[in-house]
């Protein structure tokens, strides 16, 4: 059954605040999580993704023609780093250094699966881990009111301490502001708080040492209705903030006027995700406990009221949903322990209600996924394809795309209420790699935009990092590592 807003102050996995519960046997087969990683493909990777992405996907990591060439033979991909360099170094492509596409085919095979490396512990869960744009930031938010950021280019300093206020129940989203200024936070409240996330106090103690503005995100159709927030995010000109609540609507908060602008009635259950699609904030994405996504155009919204589209697909609620950044592909992680990935050319116009395939009752937030329903598949599926392997369970587990810059985009990865990170490839669907270390659910984690360094959090209180580097590195050398990887970049890439 679907969690409702009757549900505001219980915990996605009924638990107790105060108790920081570690989970011992939480790898789907039965066994206890060892603390390595591994790598693998899935059990039913995708057969061949026919469809546009696919296509763009390869062109972003194929390296130019000259390059595959280099040497005598036939040509064969992927082209190792010695051709690669060797072919750079005599210029055979005519450019002088590598291209874009270039950079990703011999970056996007180094994967971030070493380690882990400890960058703090917390007695209370870790519920929002994110990259700032430029990499040069890290932000964590826990259960128990705190919020940090962390200074990535200084060896992972606490730059600030956020002690978050009034806070419902936990920290459900964060978001940094594109000029890394501000950063507002959100929990099972109407309230979002902004803070000057650039000024020179370390400890921010909520109306103590620091203002910790609130934006109202209430409106007068409300009915006087208290809910909470899931999701925030700024828009790429940080004008605005587009949020999804569990009172089924979408917001968008104009930052400039101080005031709420736009409300949308979105969906029929807890709207626990929004995104804006691109750069110019003209389409916002949405994913609901009602298991659809929907596709907002807020250029013609006023005179039609509805949704550009909708999209169907997941047999159960939505959890997180991570735009391509294209106005066109976006992937959504599904309660039904898939991640799909859209084309939002073949939504429809509109959806009345899912088929009536249920035949159990079943709540994610304390009960395992029925087995009768792991083979179930939507009859009118307009995903694009479908990535299983993690887990869906107890909490708003998040998914992404990997970086453009280093990967192309090559990759999704997510988070698993079994402990683990898995990284699937994009086109194949193969699961490339499974992270393990943590001892309860990883809600969210994130993939540095530049380098070969994934943070993961988890509900057992640690952050950690995951970097490309050898057996013998230490947490030390990687500082070293990272630097001499920027002039890497800088210079030769």
């Amino acid at each position: 059954m679907y969690a409702t807003a009757s549900a505001l102050y219980i915990d996605e996995m009924g638990y107790a605040m105060s108790r920081l519960e570690i989970e011992s046997g939480l790898s789907e087969d039965g066994d206890a999580i060892q603390e390595d990683s591994s790598s693998g493909e899935t059990k039913r990777p995708l057969k061949n993704l026919d469809n546009e992405i696919a296509q763009i996907t390869k062109l972003k990591s194929t390296p130019h023609q000259q390059l595959v060439q280099v040497g005598t033979g036939r040509p064969e991909l992927p082209v190792s780093p010695v051709k690669m360099l060797a072919g750079r170094e005599s210029n055979y492509s005519g450019r002088g250094r590598f291209s874009s596409a270039d950079r990703c085919h011999l970056l996007s095979r180094y994967l971030p699966v070493n380690g882990p490396w400890l960058i703090d512990q917390m007695s209370s869960r870790a519920y929002v881990s994110q990259f700032s744009a430029d990499g040069s930031l890290f932000i964590a938010g826990f259960q128990g009111s705190h919020i940090r950021i962390y200074n990535v280019d200084r060896g992972w300093k606490v730059q600030k301490n956020i002690l978050a206020k009034n806070l419902r129940w936990t920290i459900t989203d964060t978001s940094l502001s594109p000029d890394q200024r501000y950063l507002v936070y959100a929990s099972m409240s109407p309230i979002v708080h902004i803070v000057n996330a650039g000024s020179a106090e370390t400890e921010s103690l909520a109306n103590v040492t620091e203002i910790h503005d609130g934006l109202d995100f209430s409106s007068n159709d409300d009915g006087g209705y208290s809910f909470g927030i899931f999701c925030v995010k700024f828009s790429k000109d940080g004008k605005e903030l587009v949020a999804g609540s569990s009172g089924d609507s979408i917001y968008v908060y104009d930052l400039e006027a101080n005031k709420l602008s736009l409300r949308i009635l979105a969906h029929t259950c807890d709207v626990n995700t929004v995104c804006f699609a691109d750069e110019t904030s003209h389409l916002i994405y949405s994913g609901s406990d009602d298991s659809f996504c929907k596709v907002w155009d807020r250029r013609c919204l006023i005179a039609k009221g509805k949704p550009a589209g909708v999209l169907m697909g997941h047999l159960e609620g939505i959890t997180f949903i991570d735009t391509r950044g294209d106005g066109r592909y976006f992937i959504s992680n599904g309660k039904d322990q898939t991640i799909k990935l859209w084309d939002i050319r073949k939504m429809s116009s509109n959806v009345t209600s899912n088929p009536g395939y249920r035949s159990y009752e079943w709540d994610y937030r304390w009960m395992d996924y029925p087995p009768q329903a792991k083979d179930l598949t939507h009859p009118c599926d307009q995903s694009v394809a479908t990535y299983r392997g993690h887990s869906v369970l107890r909490t708003l587990i998040r998914c992404y795309f990997s970086p453009a810059f280093s990967t192309g985009q090559k990759y999704i990865y997510t988070g698993s209420h079994n402990a683990c990170v898995y990284i699937y490839d994009l086109v194949s669907g193969a699961q490339v790699a499974t992270l393990k270390h943590h001892k309860s659910p990883v809600r969210d984690c994130s993939w540095h935009p530049f380098h070969t360094t994934l943070v993961s959090s988890s509900w057992d209180g640690d952050v950690v990092k995951w970097e490309f580097a050898g057996s013998g590195d230490t947490p030390g050398s990687s500082t070293k590592k990272r630097v001499w990887t920027r002039h890497f970049y800088e210079h030769y890439l």
